[in-house]
C-alpha cells in the first residue's frame, strides 16, 4: 500500500486567502496550497492593503491576518496570474466593498470569459468596465460615488461556484440581501466559510441536487469573525494519485482529504469503474468535512457514462477520467461538460486531439467526449497548452508504464500541485510493459474451523491498513455457482468448467466481495446448502488451482491479511508473517453456537463438537494442501484469550516482521 498526503485544498485555500483578511478580528489558517494560483490570491490581498503575513511551513502555507479589512490609497492593478478563482471572487469583493482596482491576468486568463460574473455584479449596481476586449480581462472596478449595491435574486443557467461566490461576497460586504439559485450542486466552500465566520446564510450543506443560498443582513451586525483552521487535502490533487494507483494496480491510502459533497463526485465514477473505496471520516474543521480514503484497484477498469447534475462535482477531474477511460474495458461517455471549453485550455478539444494522436478512438462532441478503451502500448506527444490538469492527467497515464509520452510542459502542474511529479514517482511501474510490482507484506492467518480466523484477520487488517481476504469466499462462490447450475454433485463437470469460470475478488468496503459468472451471491454464500457442500468442492484440484491464482493475483496488487487453512503453506509460502490459530475443540464449538445468537444445551454442544472434529479430520486428510501449520508459522492458542488480546498479539508480531 502506498500512503500519501496531498497539498491543501486549492478552492478552500483561495477562499481563506481572500476572505480571512476581511474579518474584523485575527485569523490563522494553516496548510494552504502552495501553488501559484493561491499565491496570486495572497498577493492580490496584500496589494489591496490587507494585513496578511504568509510563510512556508511544513504541510503548506500559513497565513496570519490581523483583521480590519482593506486599505487602498489608489486603484491598484491586481495580477491574478492564471487563476480564474482569484479574478472572479475578487470581483465580488471589490464590488461589495466599493474599492477601486483593475483585475488582470496572464494571456491564458485574459482569454477566459468574465461575463457570467460581471453581469450580475453590474445588475447589483457595481461600476464595472471592461478595460480591453469585451467580456474579458482586464476589468476595472470603480469605487461607488454614493449609496450601496442593490439586492439581487440570481437564477444561474449553469451551476458555478465562482459566480455564486462573487455574488455572495458582494452582498455580504455591501450588506444587501442576495439570493442565488442553481440548477445543480456546485462547490459550497464560500458558504461554509462565511457561515463559520458568523455570516447569517441560509443554505443546505447536505443537498445533492439543485438548491439555493440566501443572505439576509437584517439581523446581522456586519462583522466577520476571525477564521482559524487547517485546510484539508485537495481531493482533486488526490484524484490524480488515485488514478495512478488504479492504472498501476496499487492500493493507495490518502489521509485527511476534503470530503465536501460538491467536490468528490469522482469517487462514485471510480466505484462504477470497479474501484473499492473505504472512506473513514475525521472531525470537521472550518465547516469542512474531511476523510481518509483507501482505494483498491480492480483487475480491469470498466467504462462509465457521466452527465447531468454530476458534472459540476467532477469538473476538475474529467481530464483524469478521460485518460482512465482510454484504459477501461468498453466505451465511456462524458456529456454536459461544455464548461471545459473555457478552462485553462479547451480541455475537450485538447483531450480529444491528444488521445486520438496516441491511438485511442475518441469522438469529440460539443459538450463532451466518447472514448473507446484499448489495451496495448500508447506513444506520442502531449501538448498541454499550459493546462495543469492536462499535464497531470497524461502524467498519470505515463506512470502506468505502458505509454511512451513526451509531455511538453510539466512545470504547469505547479499551478495547483508544485510537487506533483515527485508525488507520482512511487506509482511508476518498474519497467515498461512489466507486471505490477507486488506490494509485499502479507499476513497469513491459518487454523482449524472456529479458531477465530475471520474476526481476527478482519481486525488486524483494519488496524494495519491492509486488505482483508477470506479465501473461503472463493470456494463458497464456486460451490454456490455449482448448486445454481445443478452440478454440485457432479465433480467432473465442476472440474471441467471451473478453469474458464469468471470468478474474482471484488474490492469492497471492508476488504473483498466475490463475484462468480458476473453475479455477487452476497448472503447466498452462507446458505446451508453451500455450507454442506463447500468442503467437498474445495478438495477438487481445478477449484483449488483457480482459487490459488485469484488469491495470488490479489497479493500482487494489495497488502493483505489473508485467512484460510493453507494460506501460509500453499497460497503465500513466502508471507512475511504467518500465524496459526488454535483453540480447544469445546471452546470452538461454543463459539459456533454463540454466533447463532440462540440458547443452546449440552446436547447441542456435544453435537457441534462432533461436527467440528469431523471437519478437522477432513481438512487434515485431504490430498491437496491439507490443514497443517507451516514450519515458520507462529502458533497462538486462543482458547482463553479475548479477541482483542489475539489481535494485539498479532500486531506485535507484525511490528517486528515488517521492521
Amino acid at each position: 500500500m502506498i500512503r500519501v498526503r496531498v497539498p491543501g485544498d486549492k478552492s478552500i485555500s483561495h477562499r481563506a486567502a481572500l476572505i480571512a483578511p476581511l474579518a474584523s478580528s485575527a485569523s490563522v489558517v494553516r496548510g494552504l496550497s502552495d501553488g501559484a494560483d493561491v499565491r496570486a490570491s495572497v498577493g492580490a490581498m496584500r496589494r489591496l492593503g490587507a494585513a496578511v503575513e504568509c510563510e512556508e511551513e511544513e504541510g503548506g502555507l500559513t497565513i496570519r491576518c490581523a483583521g480590519g479589512g482593506l486599505e487602498v490609497a489608489s486603484a491598484p492593478r491586481l495580477d491574478c496570474g492564471n487563476s480564474g478563482t482569484t479574478a472572479r471572487l475578487l470581483a465580488g469583493i471589490l464590488a461589495g466593498s466599493g474599492v477601486p482596482a483593475v483585475l488582470d491576468g496572464d494571456p491564458s486568463l485574459r482569454s477566459r470569459p468574465m461575463r457570467r460574473v460581471i453581469y450580475p455584479l453590474q445588475a447589483m449596481g457595481a461600476r464595472v468596465e471592461y478595460d480591453g476586449e469585451p467580456e474579458r480581462l482586464p476589468v476595472r472596478l470603480r469605487g461607488r460615488a454614493t449609496g450601496t449595491l442593490r439586492t439581487l435574486r440570481h437564477r444561474g443557467r449553469v451551476a458555478s461556484a465562482q459566480v455564486k461566490s462573487a455574488i455572495l461576497l458582494a452582498g455580504v460586504l455591501a450588506r444587501v440581501r442576495v439570493e442565488v439559485s442553481e440548477p445543480a450542486l456546485s462547490r459550497d466552500h464560500t458558504e461554509r466559510m462565511l457561515a463559520e465566520m458568523g455570516v447569517p446564510l441560509a443554505f443546505d450543506p447536505g443537498r445533492t441536487g439543485a438548491g439555493e443560498v440566501r443572505f439576509d443582513p437584517s439581523d446581522w451586525e456586519g462583522a466577520l469573525e476571525g477564521l482559524r483552521m487547517t485546510v484539508p487535502g485537495d481531493p482533486s490533487s488526490a484524484a490524480f494519485l488515485i488514478g495512478a494507483s488504479l492504472l498501476g494496480g496499487r492500493t493507495v491510502r490518502v489521509a485527511d482529504v476534503a470530503a465536501n459533497p460538491g467536490r468528490i463526485g469522482f469517487l462514485s465514477v471510480l466505484e462504477a469503474m470497479g474501484a473499492g473505496i473505504d472512506r473513514d471520516p475525521a472531525p470537521t474543521e472550518g465547516g469542512e468535512p474531511r476523510e481518509t480514503w483507501t482505494v483498491h484497484p480492480p483487475d480491469d477498469l470498466r467504462a462509465f457514462s457521466i452527465g447531468g447534475d454530476l458534472i459540476p462535482r467532477v469538473i476538475d477531474e474529467i481530464p483524469l477520467l478521460a485518460v482512465l477511460a482510454a484504459r477501461a474495458r468498453g466505451r465511456s461517455e462524458i456529456r454536459d461538460a461544455a464548461e471545459l471549453r473555457v478552462k485553462e485550455s479547451d480541455r475537450l478539444a485538447v483531450l480529444a486531439r491528444t488521445l486520438g494522436k496516441l491511438g485511442v478512438v475518441v469522438e469529440e462532441k460539443p459538450d463532451g467526449l466518447t472514448i473507446q478503451g484499448r489495451a496495448g502500448r500508447l506513444r506520442g506527444d502531449v501538448e498541454t497548452r499550459g493546462d495543469h490538469r492536462i499535464a497531470m492527467a497524461f502524467g498519470v497515464l505515463e506512470a502506468a508504464g505502458d505509454a511512451d509520452l513526451r509531455i511538453d510542459d510539466r512545470s504547469c502542474a505547479d499551478v495547483s500541485y508544485p510537487d506533483f511529479w515527485d508525488a507520482l514517482e512511487p506509482f511508476r511501474r518498474g519497467s515498461p510493459g512489466g507486471s505490477p510490482p507486488r506490494t509485499g507484506r502479507v499476513v497469513a492467518v491459518d487454523g482449524p474451523a472456529a479458531s477465530g480466523k475471520s474476526s481476527t484477520a478482519r481486525s488486524v487488517a483494519q488496524r494495519l491498513g491492509f486488505v482483508h481476504v477470506n479465501s473461503g469466499l472463493l470456494y463458497r462462490a464456486i460451490t454456490w455457482w455449482a448448486l445454481d447450475r445443478g452440478i454440485a454433485e457432479d465433480e467432473p463437470s465442476i472440474e471441467a468448467a471451473v478453469p474458464g469460470l469468471d470468478v474474482d475478488l471484488v474490492p469492497a468496503h471492508d476488504g473483498f466481495d466475490v463475484s462468480v459468472a458476473g453475479i455477487r451471491p452476497g448472503r447466498g454464500l452462507e446458505s446451508s446448502e453451500v455450507t454442506a457442500r463447500v468442503s467437498a468442492v474445495s478438495t477438487l484440484p481445478a477449484v483449488r488451482e483457480v482459487v490459488l491464482e485469484r488469491l495470488r493475483r490479489a497479493g500482487r496488487r494489495h497488502e493483505l491479511v489473508c485467512e484460510g487453512r493453507d494460506i501460509g503453506t500453499a497460497v503465500f509460502p513466502d508471507a512475511e508473517l504467518k500465524v496459526f490459530l488454535v483453540a480447544d475443540v469445546g471452546e470452538r464449538a461454543r463459539r459456533r453456537l454463540r454466533q447463532r445468537a440462540a440458547p443452546f444445551t449440552e446436547d447441542d454442544l456435544e453435537r457441534e463438537i462432533l461436527r467440528i472434529e469431523a471437519r478437522d479430520r477432513l481438512d487434515r486428510s485431504r490430498p491437496l494442501s491439507p490443514l497443517r501449520r507451516a514450519p515458520d508459522a507462529i502458533e497462538i492458542d486462543t482458547t482463553s484469550m479475548s479477541p482483542d488480546l489475539v489481535v494485539d498479539a498479532i500486531l506485535e508480531l507484525a511490528a517486528s516482521a515488517f521492521r
